[in-house]
């Protein structure tokens, strides 16, 4: 296989510098994997990727759950031991190899199951987080109107419980109402009308399409493949759009929200922390939960992205803006929610936390009322819904460029030059696969999706990432590979998180969410047993590709079982920079026809001088030449 790879008259296009004008190196050219074409492309799609719908969706509703401001203690303790570490770490390995999640592998082969069960967690993810966009879509179009069809009852599909706020108000004093036992128009629009949950008994029982859901589904993933239809190059311009624009919607509604009267009732339901909270194990692992979905660590987008990067792309800084960036969204989004809440606590003269019912409809039903109290109601809505959408919107293109480029690294030869085609099949198939989401009992589904998709896999996932960076391959030599890369190591802080600290901690929580197993419930319903093992299933999957990829790894080598296994765990012969002029050192060994014993010279000779970048790798060579003979001694 080696000779047939030394005398092959093409060399793989993983291994050609686009700088070179050498005739025997083949027309492949490393351009049709595409690139950024300018300077804030990466920038604005990790923070497109990882500020998304979690961020309003999620994070408040979590932090409303957990504690209030008490949920922001294990918020940033699990960003600085688990998120940032992982954050730089994928980060760094995209950079380095310029591979997707599946041929990233190649830095240890009897590994590669683990990119396997991470391209099935992001198809998972991505078949719900689309219907979500799907139902914005859905309260998108329905904004479009002067009189917003949640803002009162009367209408076929609500009940005699159907209480209308503006009735309440009018009241005042004199007219006592008990809402315990009454639901809000927007409440019923949801899940009568957009859900109509009504015609399903259960998740064995999906009832009919919604047709009018379906269509929305289907415009979503026309959206999603139209932007990704050229890779990184269209997506990483639309993303100058979707990853700014909800900021000024944003601060449009957090403006609005903080000058309502009793605005301070919610403000300070948020702030207040609940310290007592902070001794339940289930608020620490909704944190660590929420670090891993809204910063995307595990899913391989970042990964991905950084993977399009120039070799000596700044990470380390990157890392930082988008990390912290995140969470400070994060907090403005809770303050624009729970502002609402306190407005809307003192029109019906309740608590604040009787005016939101827990249940992942916050967005859909709490917020959507509100906005009905407002004048010019149908502006606000559109505005909160129009933000929605382009916070989602940019998370799927993420989860999509990682399937696609996963999946196109492996087989470059045949899918690169028919990618626009590839994408669409995935597209369709996953489209499909969500139409389930889209039937009267769709949610029950989507719920099951979004409890067992990337819970206790995802963990698995991450904390193998970290064992085998860290412990197979070696600290010492991923730090090299930072250097060489950045011109600088990492610091203390960053490899006492990856040895010890962030997968320590991950398996802690592993540990517990398994002791503490909670059946998936949606209001008032009961999962069965069957949808129970089905969504364990789904989790323990994604964990059995690590397995299932090892042996295949061990089948392919020769030798005695031991023999196999050490050979499969140590990178791949062609395992660094893509580009000839980034493998300097080491890596320039591995080369195609490269013979010379001192291959940094041969790479100086060839490209003219000694960069700063070439200086690290004399340093990086001197300092392995001079544990060999420490070894030695």
């Amino acid at each position: 296989l080696l000779l047939c790879f030394l005398t092959q008259p093409v060399t793989p296009d993983l291994l050609v510098s686009p700088s070179s004008q050498d005739g025997d190196l083949g027309s492949a050219d490393p351009e049709d994997r595409g690139n950024w074409t300018g300077r804030l492309d990466f920038l604005l799609s990790c923070i497109g990727y990882c500020v998304g719908l979690g961020n309003v969706w999620r994070f408040p509703y979590r932090a409303y759950t957990n504690g209030g401001g008490a949920f922001l203690v294990p918020y940033f303790i699990m960003l600085a031991i688990c998120g940032i570490p992982i954050f730089f770490m994928e980060l760094s390995l995209g950079q380095f190899s310029s591979l997707g999640p599946l041929a990233v592998w190649k830095i240890s082969p009897l590994f590669k199951g683990v990119g396997m069960g991470t391209i099935l967690i992001v198809s998972l993810v991505a078949i719900y987080y689309n219907m979500i966009i799907a139902y914005v879509l859905f309260y998108l179009f329905a904004s479009l109107t002067s009189d917003l069809p949640w803002q009162h009852c009367g209408n076929w599909w609500n009940t005699d419980l159907c209480l209308d706020h503006h009735v309440i108000k009018g009241g005042n004093a004199s007219f006592p109402v008990n809402i315990s036992n009454t639901v809000s128009p927007s409440e019923e629009y949801w899940s009568r009308y957009v859900l109509h949950i009504q015609g399903s008994s259960g998740i064995g029982d999906p009832g009919r399409i919604r047709w009018n859901l379906c269509l929305c589904l289907l415009l979503s993933w026309t959206i999603v493949y139209l932007c990704i239809l050229k890779g990184v190059k269209s997506s990483g311009k639309v993303v100058y759009f979707t990853a700014t624009f909800p900021y000024l919607i944003l601060v449009m509604l957090l403006i609005r929200g903080v000058t309502l009267e009793g605005a301070w009732k919610g403000i300070k339901f948020y702030l207040t922390p609940q310290f007592d909270h902070l001794l339940s194990s289930k608020v620490w692992i909704e944190a660590a939960l929420q670090i891993f979905y809204s910063l995307g660590v595990g899913f391989g987008g970042l990964l991905t992205f950084a993977s399009y990067n120039t070799f000596h792309q700044n990470i380390y800084r990157d890392t930082f803006i988008v990390t912290l960036g995140n969470a400070i969204t994060s907090i403005l989004a809770g303050f624009a929610i729970f502002s609402v809440l306190g407005y809307m606590s003192q029109e019906l003269g309740v608590p604040v936390n009787q005016v939101a019912k827990a249940g992942p409809g916050l967005a859909f039903v709490v917020y959507p009322q509100a906005m009905t109290m407002l004048p010019l109601s149908p502006f606000w809505s559109f505005l909160f819904f129009f933000m929605l959408l382009t916070l989602g919107l940019d998370s799927q293109f993420a989860f999509m460029e990682t399937i696609v480029t996963a999946v196109t690294d492996e087989f470059p030869y045949y899918l690169r030059p028919k990618k626009a085609f590839f994408s669409a099949a995935i597209c369709i198939a996953l489209f499909l696969m969500g139409l389930i989401l889209t039937t009267e009992g769709g949610m029950y589904w989507l719920v099951l999706l979004d409890d067992y998709s990337a819970g206790f896999g995802l963990m698995v996932v991450v904390i193998t990432t970290c064992i085998v960076v860290t412990r197979v391959y070696g600290i010492k030599r991923f730090c090299r590979d930072i250097h060489m890369m950045l011109g600088f190591k990492p610091g203390p802080y960053f490899r006492a998180c990856w040895m010890i600290l962030s997968p320590a901690t991950m398996m802690a929580l592993l540990v517990y969410n398994i002791i503490k197993y909670q059946p998936s419930e949606y209001g008032s319903y009961r999962f069965p047993v069957w949808a129970e093992v089905l969504g364990i299933l789904m989790g323990l999957f994604s964990c059995l590709m690590i397995p299932a990829g090892m042996v295949l790894a061990v089948l392919r080598e020769e030798g005695t079982l031991w023999e196999r296994i050490q050979q499969a765990s140590r990178p791949a012969m062609d395992w660094g920079p893509s580009l000839e002029e980034n493998r300097t050192g080491m890596y320039v060994a591995t080369l195609a026809g490269s013979q010379s014993p001192k291959p940094l010279m041969v790479h100086m000779r060839k490209y003219g001088g000694i960069t700063s970048y070439e200086n690290t790798a004399i340093e990086v060579d001197r300092e392995m030449e001079e544990e060999e003979e420490e070894s030695m001694m």
